[in-house]
């Protein structure tokens, strides 16, 4: 077993016209033993940037941690708020920082750029970006998502549909 799947998780962001969705379950398990049922996987950046982590809980904490302080002094510095490419970025450089003892999660980013252009995106351990324009997913149940996804998915949805 992998240690991606030692606490399993399940996360999905996709976008419609000038709007995201980014969900993921709430479930915190040891295996097959649920220790939680009400996990917090998705964080918010600001107001239109969220990130997702799946993986092991406690590395995901550590990242998330990591990336509030990165962004706050990006905040101090610059004086205004990141753009999810910007954002995806940074979550690049910092899981890339950390190659020869990884954080293991997998990061899901969800944001509104320029002008409400949608941004989605996820990366594996190490912050090979995977740059998408329909939907991503992450996680233990990515194979069922992919799935459900290809399925469901129209391009320019609008948020409704979502």
């Amino acid at each position: 077993m992998s240690i991606f799947e030692y606490n399993g998780s399940a996360l999905v962001a996709m976008v419609g016209k000038n709007c995201f969705a980014i969900a993921s379950d709430r479930r915190l398990g040891v295996q097959l033993q649920t220790i939680a049922t009400d996990f917090q996987r998705i964080s918010k950046i600001h107001d239109k940037l969220f990130i997702g982590l799946s993986g092991l809980a406690t590395d995901a904490q550590t990242l998330y941690q990591r990336l509030v302080f990165r962004h706050k002094l990006y905040q101090l510095r610059e004086e205004r708020d990141m753009k999810p490419e910007t954002f995806a970025s940074l979550v690049s450089a910092i899981l890339y920082e950390k190659r020869f003892g990884p954080y293991f999660c997998q990061p899901v980013i969800a944001g509104l750029g320029d002008e409400d252009k949608p941004f989605i995106c996820t990366m594996d351990a190490i912050g090979a970006k995977e740059l998408a324009k329909d939907f991503v997913v992450a996680g233990t149940a990515s194979e069922s998502l992919y799935g459900a996804c290809e399925s469901m998915f129209k391009p320019d949805m609008v948020c409704l549909y979502i």
